[in-house]
């Protein structure tokens, strides 16, 4: 094992993870009000609909198939019955779809970013940085698969970055298993490291932050000009709530 593969499959993942989970601590912590996704409904709709709509499904979707593929274990699919052709017929019909939304998606909150004027006029570095991060990242993961996919190489990410990943997860790497991933996934795995050390300054923190108060809230009672409340407080519950 070459010194290089001991520091990009072992040391560098630590050192990342080690980083973003500092500096987002740190920016909570010192900078709690800049802990938003900073909207920009206002300033412009029809390309944020649209955009916004198509990067959360398909990225939401992109993360769960991360998730079957990188942390479950290839041998709990053999023990339910499903084949390796299955798997990969699943992960391809239904993972590079999703990418390709996410993709999509992004794009057009790109493109919205630089040709709306007052949403350039409000962008940051920042946002523009997360961006491009996420669009690279995801582009760089739909090339990988398709061409793992088209060549036949053979190449299962469940017996070696699978592992590797979940090896990382209880301290117990093994750069080894990393050897032969082809190099289009490498570089994948290396450009999403770039992108989780940009994480905790970006717009991507509030990821982090699920509304879930929101579902127990109280009723936000608004007073007409009469002086009447709406909501109605003694109307029946089934009556439309106050947004």
């Amino acid at each position: 094992m070459s010194t290089p593969d001991l520091f990009l499959w072992v040391a560098l993942p630590y050192m990342v993870l080690i980083f973003c989970v500092t500096a987002t601590i740190w920016r909570y912590v010192t900078n709690p009000f800049s802990w938003t996704s900073k909207s920009s409904e206002m300033l412009e709709k029809r390309m944020l609909k649209w955009g916004s709509l198509l990067f959360h499904i398909g990225i939401f979707a992109v993360i769960c198939g991360h998730i079957a593929g990188l942390i479950v274990p290839v041998e709990f699919y053999r023990w339910i019955g499903l084949s390796d052709e299955g798997y990969h017929l699943i992960a391809i019909a239904g993972g590079l779809p999703a990418g390709i939304i996410a993709f999509a998606g992004g794009v057009i909150l790109l493109v919205r970013r630089y040709v709306a004027t007052k949403v350039r006029a409000t962008s940051s570095v920042g946002d523009w940085m997360a961006l491009i991060m996420l669009l690279v990242v995801i582009i760089t993961g739909i090339l990988a698969t398709s061409a793992n996919a088209m060549n036949h190489t053979g190449f299962d990410y469940r017996t070696t970055i699978n592992p590797w990943l979940r090896g990382l997860m209880v301290f117990q790497p093994d750069p080894t298993l990393m050897v032969t991933v082809p190099m289009n996934f490498k570089v994948h795995i290396l450009l999403s490291f770039v992108l989780y050390c940009v994480f905790p300054f970006t717009r991507l923190v509030h990821m982090l932050s699920m509304p879930l108060g929101y579902l127990k809230r109280s009723y936000v009672l608004y007073r007409r000009r009469d002086g009447s409340v709406y909501p109605d407080p003694k109307a029946k519950p089934n009556k439309e709530r106050a947004m």
